[in-house]
């Protein structure tokens, strides 16, 4: 997801026909794959819904989360023999529409997100801290705050993009500056193009490609500096480049890229 070549990008396993999988399974084989998400896919239970969107990551589920919005809609494009579509997804943080076309082995894909959530401000010595930074790589003028469009962010800008590059994070530490399970979203932006590194507090392992919380940065900017669109460029540092596209309309964001599918089989599951 968030490429268009293969083995780049943030790797998605999407499992149709679903519905009778135990939650129990569902976790095990998130756990198998070792991929940041794995989803599932069910009959939808929400009025408006074309199917439901079951997001995992190795530790638990999860209620929304970008990536996996869109590559979940292109595997049902495909499943379905459908080219170009706009599907009603259901996941937990509600209905969210997403936009498809598929052409050959090759997508593009965008979700409206959730309206926009401003949380509090965390200490940014302590979110620097946490990123294994020091106090004066803090932004001067933009501080860290938490921001959700469907699963909660801590939107840490920094003073450069050297600084994001830097980055050495501390996981105890990251998992104490909020309750709960989010994003830290280390970020430098011009105001239209952004650097970004994405660490979740739930897992070890840094996200190549983080749609949940790029669209949190476009609001954070929008409310401060009124941007309306902005070019993240995330996963250089873990050898997969991915670039998401964030866009404001009407009153929220729209999250998208290119997807490349890359393998297609069946799944034995107990």
């Amino acid at each position: 997801m968030f490429t268009d070549r293969p083995l780049a990008g943030n790797g998605l396993a999407v499992v149709h026909d679903a519905a009778d999988v135990a939650d129990a399974v569902m976790l095990a084989f998130a756990r198998e794959t070792r991929l940041v998400e794995t989803t599932f896919v069910q009959p939808a239970t929400a009025p408006g819904a074309d199917y439901r969107n079951r997001i995992w990551t190795m530790a638990e589920e999860i209620p929304f989360a970008g990536h996996p919005s869109l590559g979940t809609a292109v595997a049902v494009a495909l499943q379905r023999g459908e080219q170009d579509a706009v599907y009603h997804q259901q996941t937990q943080a509600g209905v969210q529409p997403v936009t498809v076309s598929v052409r050959g082995d090759r997508a593009r894909a965008s979700v409206l997100q959730e309206p926009a959530e401003f949380g509090p401000h965390p200490d940014p010595v302590a979110v620097m801290a946490a990123a294994g930074l020091e106090p004066g790589d803090a932004h001067p003028d933009l501080p860290p705050q938490v921001v959700s469009t469907g699963l909660t962010t801590l939107v840490a800008p920094v003073r450069d993009a050297a600084a994001v590059t830097r980055a050495r994070p501390d996981r105890a530490a990251i998992a104490a500056l909020h309750p709960g399970t989010f994003n830290l979203y280390l970020n430098h932006s011009d105001g239209e193009q952004a650097r970004a590194r994405s660490f979740p507090s739930e897992l070890e392992d840094e996200d190549p490609a983080t749609g949940s919380a790029a669209g949190p940065l476009l609001a954070y900017l929008n409310a401060r500096l009124g941007a309306t669109r902005l070019d993240v460029a995330q996963g250089a540092e873990l050898g997969r480049p991915s670039r998401l596209l964030a866009e404001w309309e009407d009153g929220r964001v729209r999250v998208g890229g290119d997807v490349v599918v890359l393998v297609t089989g069946t799944l034995r599951l107990p």
